[in-house]
């Protein structure tokens, strides 16, 4: 009886091994092809998953790999509703699957429809849908990093208030669970909602709690980055572009390391503090290194052409280069902002150039002489004479500018007034000192 029963069990262990192999070729034959065949990948993938009794024996390791390579393709082919039904067709099995493993494919999924462009709405839908389930179901470590998602969310579409709520919930109670990881993300996205918000105090402040939890743990490059590319992000506002630039060029090579899209734009943040810093000139010896040669595009040329103009110190040429690369500089705030500074500070160093010669000169005339429009021009000087960049009038009556020479800074009141102060300092001295002796 043990002999027959031994062939039986091993003639069923042999035809589970031969339907796993068969499996096992199919879907190494789907990975070869999917890139090609994505329609074709797609079928075959689901077909896998669909094999056997999932909901009561769970999945194999090649059904979860097919999961994520359909995660993979829906977001390349942009089939939102797909991803949604494949979410559907498998939360029956999460009751099999151990709470790590579910959480990876919740996350996939969501991660996977981020990569869809103007999903937003959809992808908020879904967040609050499986918080929900996450709360019946009684997952807190998946719920608390599906709201954490859900954050982010509402920065990315303007809804700070809410952010900022869900935020202040998650942290006190991730504070008690002791969750560093999570915790170092929530002080990270909190940061950029007060840095939209324009409350860079706050947004510092949520940044050195994330460094703080951070320093605690290991961090990987890619969390990292995203620290390093925040505090570079809040130093270039500050105008501190040269500890902004270490920020961007340490985020760089994290990201750069594990190729990671967002080094690209950190490269783009490098060039543009070194042009604000009146660097220029390194812009080129930057994108000529080994690491900053792949990345190249438009972003990328904008800098390069900006850079070039803002050397030239022509207030036109520089103009021009903003028209033509209108697109990459207004998708990006922070791009756009610093800009417009050094567009304000070309402007003027022109302006000056161009009254020096002058101790009273119409307006009109200066006007012409940059090819400005009047009124613009008019009101720059205006500007440039309250923030005493130089001594001068605008005359309305004549429409002049009447400049004034720099007045001579005679030292002599100065010096006056410190031998004064030094007297009075050591006469206050000796009446101390013949206090003691009269006690």
């Amino acid at each position: 009886v043990r002999r027959c029963g031994g062939a039986k069990g091993a003639g069923g262990v042999g035809i589970m091994e031969e339907a796993d192999d068969k499996q096992r070729e199919a879907y190494e034959e789907l990975v070869r092809i999917k890139d090609e065949e994505s329609v074709e990948a797609v079928r075959g993938f689901k077909r896998i998953l669909n094999e056997g009794n999932p909901a009561e024996d769970g999945l194999t390791r090649v059904q979860e790999l097919s999961i994520f390579h359909l995660c993979d393709l829906f977001a390349k082919l942009n089939d939102t509703n797909e991803l949604i039904k494949l979410l559907e067709d498998v939360r029956p099995i999460f009751s099999k699957l151990p709470k790590a493993k579910t959480a990876k494919i919740v996350r996939t999924v969501i991660d996977s429809m981020a990569k869809i462009p103007g999903t937003d709405e959809t992808q908020v839908k879904l967040c609050n849908e499986y918080i929900a389930w996450c709360v019946k179901e009684k997952r807190a470590f998946l719920r608390q990093r599906i709201q954490t998602r859900l954050a982010n969310l509402y920065l990315s579409s303007g809804r700070f208030q809410q952010a900022l709520k869900l935020l202040g919930e998650l942290q006190s109670e991730v504070k008690k669970l002791d969750d560093k990881p999570l915790l170092v993300e929530i002080f990270l996205i909190e940061s950029r909602v007060h840095h939209a918000l324009l409350n860079l105090p706050r947004a510092k402040s949520s940044l050195t709690a994330a460094r703080s939890v951070a320093n605690s743990i290991y961090v990987g490059p890619l969390l990292q980055g995203e620290i390093d590319m925040q505090g570079g992000i809040l130093n270039a506002d500050e105008k501190d572009f040269r500890t902004s630039y270490s920020y961007f060029f340490e985020a760089f090579e994290g990201l750069n390391t594990i190729g990671d899209q967002r080094a690209k734009i950190c490269l783009k943040y490098m060039l543009l503090s070194k042009i604000m810093n009146n660097q220029g000139d390194e812009v080129p010896t930057i994108l000529n290194s080994k690491s900053a040669v792949a990345y190249t595009g438009p972003e990328i040329e904008s800098m390069r052409a900006i850079a070039r103009a803002y050397k030239e110190r022509s207030l036109h040429t520089f103009d021009a280069v903003l028209k033509e690369h209108s697109k990459e500089i207004e998708f990006d705030g922070l791009v756009q902002r610093h800009i417009k500074d050094l567009q304000a500070a070309l402007l003027e160093q022109n302006l000056i150039r161009l009254i020096e010669p002058f101790s009273r000169v119409e307006i009109a005339h200066v006007a012409k002489l940059i090819d400005l429009p009047l009124p613009e021009v008019e009101r720059k000087l205006s500007q440039m004479i309250l923030d005493q960049k130089f001594l001068g009038i605008l005359d309305q009556g004549t429409g002049e500018l009447v400049v004034f020479d720099e007045p001579i800074s005679d030292s002599t009141y100065q010096t006056s007034l410190d031998v004064v102060e030094d007297m009075s300092n050591v006469v206050d001295s000796l009446f101390r000192r013949a206090e003691k002796l009269q006690t």
